[in-house]
């Protein structure tokens, strides 16, 4: 039996060198494919040809006994690896004839990754941090756009700074709030405003499937490139106005992040044993404790930043705490038949998006227990 064993494991290691050497021509393929996509202007992420491709190739796998969604899996983890690999290959520039782009707050995280693809789109970059203000009306005078990328809190002292741009330069910001800056933009600045807030953190491989919140200020025909620029780069752009936008943060991010913060204060005050919680969790709690763990692995001051922004966000968050305490009287009176009449409630509002993301989840948890090593 063991003779029969490791002569079928050869075998296999075999077919796992050929996979290796057709990941690498594929991967060869994909660079000459950047190269291309970069002389023409082309965006690294294009959704219908991935829908077609991914469709094709599930067809052929089923003819050939394969599981669709094996390929599926396989082909979607290869192409993230392509899309990091195509900006390698540098983008067109859009506006060469563009004075130079200046970052204020460059240097933080996401005012670097966003320096970094200007600069491989061919743009001149300058980056303002707290201590280069001596030189900056310089800088700003030759600007022909000026993101501001600084904390929330630092936000309106920067942009009061800059009234002074040329008539023409483009202002904008990376806020993860758009209403107050956006005014304070259109206060100072006289010429092109934009309010912009990627919805990624810096640790992205690509901007291939990202998406980026645009909220006009003023004179939308005159940044146009920008979010064209941003096309090929791979991101989306999403339309919205800046109250919509930071109705929806406060929902998408402050309460989110709050609950997230108050569950790992919670499990920092009771001390369980992470590793025995990790040994006994389904992939979903592990999920769970990962994301968990992720935020607290990341800078405090950016979160506070988010959750102490605004007003709306206290009150959003003074209201869950409301309905979690209406949730807890629940359990304390036994009344498991309210508990199944509000679950059922719940379950109605969110209709067809339920199976939507019952699918959704499904596919995450089952890549969640693959990366799972259990000893």
């Amino acid at each position: 039996m063991a003779v029969e064993l490791n002569e079928l494991r050869d075998k296999i290691d075999s077919v796992d060198k050929q996979l290796l050497d057709l990941l690498a021509q594929r991967l060869a393929l994909v660079e000459e494919v950047g190269k291309v996509k970069s002389e023409h202007g082309l965006p690294i992420y294009a959704p219908d040809r991935e829908t077609a491709m991914l469709a094709s190739r599930r067809q052929e796998a089923t003819k050939q006994g394969v599981p669709p969604q094996l390929i599926e899996d396989v082909l979607r983890r290869v192409m993230r690896e392509s899309y990091a690999s195509e900006k390698d290959s540098g983008f067109k520039c859009l506006k060469p004839e563009l004075r130079s782009v200046v970052l204020i707050g460059g240097k933080g995280q996401l005012g670097s990754l966003f320096a970094r693809m200007f600069r491989l789109s061919g743009y001149q970059v300058e980056i303002l941090e707290r201590d280069d203000w001596e030189t900056a009306d310089d800088i700003l005078s030759q600007a022909g756009l000026v993101i501001v990328t600084v904390p929330i809190h630092l936000t309106d002292g920067v942009i009061a700074k800059l009234d002074n741009l040329p008539d023409d330069c483009i202002l904008a910001d990376f806020t993860s709030v758009k209403k107050q800056p956006l005014q304070a933009m259109l206060n100072v600045h006289k010429g092109p405003v934009v309010g912009l807030h990627p919805m990624f953190g810096p640790d992205v491989p690509s901007l291939a499937k990202q998406v980026i919140v645009c909220c006009d200020g003023r004179d939308a025909d005159a940044y146009q490139w920008l979010l064209q620029q941003f096309a090929i780069w791979g991101a989306s752009v999403c339309d919205v106005s800046a109250d919509d936008h930071d109705q929806g943060m406060t929902l998408i991010q402050a309460l989110r992040h709050f609950t997230t913060f108050a569950y790992g204060v919670h499990l920092s005050q009771i001390k369980p044993d992470v590793q025995k919680l990790l040994q006994l969790s389904s992939p979903i709690y592990r999920l769970e404790l990962a994301m968990i763990g992720r935020l607290f692995a990341q800078d405090p001051n950016l979160y506070g930043d988010i959750i102490f922004s605004s007003q709306e966000n206290l009150a959003m968050i003074e209201g869950y705490s409301r309905s979690f305490n209406e949730s807890v009287r629940l359990i304390q009176q036994g009344d498991s038949q309210a508990f199944i009449e509000q679950f059922n409630k719940v379950s109605d509002w969110f209709g067809d998006y339920s199976k939507q993301f019952m699918q959704e989840s499904q596919s995450l948890l089952k890549h969640a227990h693959d990366a799972v090593h259990r000893g």
